[in-house]
Parts: C-alpha cells; structure tokens; sequence
C-alpha cells in the first residue's frame, strides 16, 4: 500500500473531489494544498489593499491555515471553507502562488502534514517540489472545455452567478500563468501517472488511483 500519494492537475480536472473521496475509503489524511493558496488570496484581497508582492508577503508572514479531517479550511481561526471558493479567489490563489515566499511557507507546511504518511496531498507541484519522494504520483487533468463544465455547474449548485463561456477562458488563463511561472510551475512529475478524465466518471478514476494505491 502506498503511504504518501501526491495528485496533481489544472485547475477544474476533479482533484480535490477525487482526492477526498480516496482519502476517506483508504482511511488516509485528505490535504488540500489548493485550499491553502486559496486562503491567502482571500486573506490579501480581504485587505481592501492594492495587491502587489509586499502586501502579500505581509499577509502570508504571520498567517495560520490548518485543515481539519472533514476538509473544512481554517483561515486564522476562522472557518472559510465556502468563502476561498469563488472565481475572484481562485484568480487571487494564481497571484500569491507566484510568490516565492508563499510556496515556501506553503511548503513548509504541507510537508510538516505529510510527515507520518498516510495522507493524499493534491495540488500542482507536489509530485515535483513538495513531496518529490511520494510513494504514487498521478497527474490528473481533462479537456478545457470539460474542466469548464465541471466548475460551472459547481458553482450553479452553489447558486453562484457563472457563465461557462468566461469560465473557460479563465481556466484556460490559469493554465498558462500556473505552467508558465517562474516558481514549482504545473508539470507532471517523470515518475507520475497520467489519467485523463474527460470522459471518465468520478467513480472511474477513484476507482483507478485505489487500484494503483494497493498495488
């Protein structure tokens, strides 16, 4: 069995929801690394600040983030779990990503949660910088235009105001600012797992990292 497996993908290609749902039939720690960036881009636009590189750096140095097993997210002590889930968030999870302080934080962090194993971190570089040495490394990504389906009827269910067409050019945006930075850029690991869930179920692809986790 597989202690420490790393999931990574863009944005909207099912990580988190694959992720959690593997996490709790193998009995493992579900670490959403995403959440995290997220949190402190809620936290520098919650600032009511000009964002540059200093505010965020500001925002990030004293900041506390912690998960709790039912994968809530806890910002400072105060539960933000729906809150990090809007389009003006993910855009704002993109820029600090790009901070060179925040992934060392973030980082920091995230490898002092996988330090006893048993736990299924998904994100964008942790089969390559956060956990280089994970047990099962999978790269799980879709089509654009599926990824963009996904989160808009995400967010319908949610009741929030979307339209897909934008949805997919901020995903596609995405995509180009996380491969492209300068700092742990998206790519899949030599060593991970490649699955492309366009056209499979939830449960298909739950079913194949469990197979892959066992063997």
């Amino acid at each position: 069995m597989k202690k420490i497996i790393a999931v990574d993908g863009p944005a909207g290609a099912g990580k988190s929801t694959v992720s959690k749902i593997c996490a709790t039939k193998l009995g493992y720690t579900y670490i959403d690394t995403g959440a995290m960036y997220r949190a402190v881009g809620l936290k520098v636009l919650s600032s009511g600040k000009s964002v540059d590189e200093d505010l965020i750096i500001e925002m990030t140095r004293d900041i506390k983030i912690e998960l709790d097993e039912a994968a809530r997210v806890f910002l400072d002590g105060r539960e933000v779990t729906k809150e990090i889930r809007t389009p003006e968030v993910s855009r704002a999870a993109s820029d600090v990503a790009k901070v060179g302080f925040v992934r060392q934080k973030l980082t920091e962090l995230q490898r002092q949660m996988a330090v006893r194993g048993s736990v299924i971190m998904d994100g964008r570089d942790i089969g390559t910088q956060v956990l280089p040495n994970a047990d099962l490394k999978i790269f799980l990504t879709a089509s654009v235009s599926e990824r963009a389906r996904r989160r808009f009827e995400e967010l319908k269910q949610k009741g929030v105001a979307a339209n897909l067409a934008t949805i997919e050019k901020e995903i596609t945006a995405r995509d180009k600012q996380d491969s492209e930075r300068e700092i742990a850029p998206l790519a899949q690991a030599e060593d991970a797992v490649l699955l492309d869930s366009t056209t499979m179920t939830i449960d298909e692809v739950v079913a194949e990292i469990l197979r892959l986790a066992k063997d």
